[in-house]
């Protein structure tokens, strides 16, 4: 059985790998990841109000618990975004870290099911992954130096002769194939030719034309952009600032949400004070008017087959 991970617990295999080494679970084999989050049973309500407020009070093992307690939950969501350029495994790795953010930023004072509320967080993380990665050309390391060398020693001889060497000419002084010196050169070309005008006087290339692997589904965007605008509409009616700080907070209309500190800095006030106006805001959502728009996004929004997952809570 695998226990919630304290100072000298274990993980799931390479779990807690992915975090603090930054790394990911391709170095671990996906079956025996998921035998280890096998045993894994799902809290109840009660539970993660509990964790929550141990979260609160600093408490690593708490966070540790509630993140190992929804694991499964992450595959599940990464298997959605499978075939748009990433692995599962890199899928996973990505969802970790949204689900963690997700346990350090949930409230379970606010009546919410926790899974609700960490389903955001975990597929807005394994999208910026797919968006920083499907359209990247990757080049070996060891052929990235080796084309670099082919350009330097290239230039060295447009210097002398006015013109390029052959592959062969570049092989000899390398001390490096003639095949290798012609891969590594297509390798670069490649690279090149994406960015590169389509036409004399334009300033795009075919890279603007490849499709967006990381592109939100047509459903499910729209159900996002309802909810965003049910959202926005309940914060218009709380105070300008609480609805700034709510808005910063969690990153709602922002490219990432801000910190208290980060906050406070542009606010010049006190990280304190901050979390104050914030513990406001929230106070003033639970208004039945609001709370009831808020709870129907959950509903209409939570993850469709969630229970095959983890029971319902």
């Amino acid at each position: 059985m695998v226990t919630p991970p304290g100072p000298c617990s274990r993980a799931p295999v390479g779990f807690f790998s992915t975090f603090s080494r930054g790394g990911n679970l391709q170095d671990v084999a996906l079956n025996q990841y998921f035998k280890d989050l096998a045993p894994l049973k799902p809290l109840s309500r009660g539970d993660e109000t509990e964790l929550a407020e141990q979260i609160r009070r600093g408490s690593v093992r708490a966070r540790d618990k509630l993140v190992l307690a929804n694991l499964r939950f992450v595959v599940k969501v990464a298997r959605e975004y499978e075939n748009r350029g990433l692995s599962l495994a890199d899928l996973i790795s990505a969802g970790n870290l949204g689900l963690v953010t997700a346990v350090e930023r949930f409230d379970g004072t606010r009546g919410f099911k926790f899974i609700s509320y960490a389903v955001w967080w975990i597929r807005q993380a394994i999208r910026q992954s797919l968006s920083q990665d499907v359209r990247t050309i990757r080049i070996p390391v060891n052929r990235t130096a080796l084309l670099a060398k082919i350009n330097k020693t290239d230039q060295v001889y447009q210097q002398v002769d006015e013109h390029s060497p052959a592959p062969d000419t570049l092989a000899e002084a390398l001390g490096v194939t003639r095949e290798m010196v012609q891969e590594t050169l297509e390798l670069g070309r490649k690279v090149r030719s994406l960015d590169a005008p389509v036409s004399e006087g334009e300033d795009y290339g075919l890279l603007q034309f490849l499709p967006d692997q990381s592109q939100i589904p047509q459903d499910e965007k729209i159900a996002e952009d309802s909810a965003r605008k049910v959202i926005r509409q309940v914060l218009d009616t709380i105070d300008l600032r609480e609805s700034e700080v709510l808005r910063l907070y969690f990153g709602i209309d922002q490219d990432a949400p801000m910190t208290l500190e980060q906050i406070g800095k542009r606010y010049n006030l006190t990280r304190e004070r901050i979390r104050q106006i914030k513990e406001k805001a929230l106070t003033k959502l639970q208004h039945p008017t609001r709370r009831g728009k808020l709870h129907t996004i959950l509903r209409d929004t939570e993850f469709s087959g969630s229970e095959s997952v983890q029971e319902d809570r």
